[in-house]
């Protein structure tokens, strides 16, 4: 409670050029998703950053910059209260749901940009109102800009600023994959990386320990690698799992989201509706296999868009699908599809040239974009206090 009214007292107390540009991260597990536009903002376009974090752990409070401030505000009274009374220009995030719980928009003018890092579509396992609230979104692909304008159409919102933005996540993927190959090392035991979604659905809170079970009974090394949110809101699952297999010398347990290492020593993907399966498959050229799990719906509606949501779509071309009550199938299937690896890569190579917005030149533009759009806001601001305006 001292550190958030400390956070929330600073916040207050900064001149106007340091509320030209906020970008507020829910966790330390978004630091990965901001850095390198903070960077490009800093150190290309010298713009001042104020970080506002929720997290005491965020290892961007450790970033040292003379254009760059940050400050800790954790969960609860005062970070409610920020975010209903908070002055800025623009304020960057990746937290949905803004207005819809008890984080609201500001009674103050602020432009809020929302940044998708997620290759996943908008409307089936979001709300159908998660996204309304935000002034410009930057799309990942073409599917975003698309759902976007529809729901916007049916729901009759005003325009917005829709910015094909891309997805440096992505990026950096490539990168490491690109770097793998040249210190790669063959082995006869195959690797496979289970990275579900979270939920009373996914796959380690139902049928988890039996398959990481029929996986090391057929002789993979398996790397059990939870959802943050998992840890969050049943950590007692990964609990039991930890134990069950600890012993075991060809079972890993990664808890960090932002690592790269387990994808990159992986041969394979497990997977159910998370839409990493999507990044997987294109960054490394790699096959995934799905345990057809109950899809993640938190919008009913979502068929009233007339669009299949990219979880969807993108299971036919990524690899196979295998229901629960079949884990048995499992080995026979990834021995199929790592045989047939080839034919793979090209066939993603190509949906990632169709999918994705500005391959390798993302975040460039992207700070480019919040620079325009915090140039503008700011001219507005000063209009209004020329009029005596707020």
């Amino acid at each position: 409670m001292l550190r958030a009214w400390r956070g929330y007292r600073a916040y207050k107390k900064l001149p106007a050029d340091w509320r030209n540009i906020v970008v507020y991260a829910e966790s330390g597990q978004d630091w990965h998703i901001f850095e390198r536009l903070i960077e490009n903002l800093n150190l290309a376009l010298f713009k001042k950053v104020t970080y506002v974090t929720s997290d005491p752990a965020d290892p961007g409070l450790q970033l040292q910059h003379p254009l760059f401030k940050a400050i800790c505000i954790p969960p609860g009274f005062f970070l409610t209260l920020h975010f209903n009374m908070q002055k800025a220009d623009v304020m960057v995030l990746t937290m949905m749901d803004l207005g819809n719980l008890q984080l609201k928009r500001s009674i103050n003018p602020v432009h809020y940009i929302y940044l998708f890092h997620s290759l996943g579509s908008t409307h089936m396992v979001d709300h159908a109102n998660s996204y309304d609230a935000y002034d410009s979104l930057f799309c990942v692909g073409p599917h975003h800009v698309a759902e976007l304008k529809k729901r916007a159409e049916l729901a009759g919102l005003p325009q917005r600023n829709l910015f094909e933005y891309g997805h440096p996540r992505l990026e950096e993927l490539l990168g490491d994959a690109q770097k793998s190959l040249e210190v790669k090392v063959s082995s006869n035991v195959k690797t496979v990386l289970i990275a579900p979604t979270w939920g009373q659905d996914s796959i380690f809170n139902s049928c988890g320990a039996v398959l990481i079970k029929e996986l090391l009974e057929a002789g993979y090394h398996v790397i059990a690698r939870p959802h943050y949110q998992t840890l969050s809101l049943t950590p007692e699952v990964m609990e039991q799992i930890k134990q069950q297999f600890a012993e075991h010398p060809r079972f890993e347990y990664q808890d960090r989201m932002s690592e790269s290492n387990s994808l990159l020593r992986s041969d394979i993907l497990i997977c159910d509706w998370s839409a990493m399966a999507i990044e997987y498959a294109l960054a490394y050229e790699k096959p995934v296999l799905f345990i057809d799990l109950p899809k993640r719906v938190r919008n009913p509606d979502w068929q009233l868009l007339g669009i299949e949501p990219m979880e969807i779509s993108f299971r036919a071309l990524a690899g196979e699908i295998v229901k629960p009550p079949h884990v048995q199938q499992v080995p026979a299937k990834i021995e199929r599809l790592l045989a047939n690896k080839d034919e793979f890569k090209p066939r993603m190579q190509q949906l990632r040239a169709e999918m994705v917005f500005n391959l390798g030149h993302s975040t460039e533009l992207g700070a480019a974009e919040i620079a325009r759009l915090a140039d503008e806001a700011a001219d507005k601001r000063h209009l209004r206090e020329q009029a005596g305006v707020g």
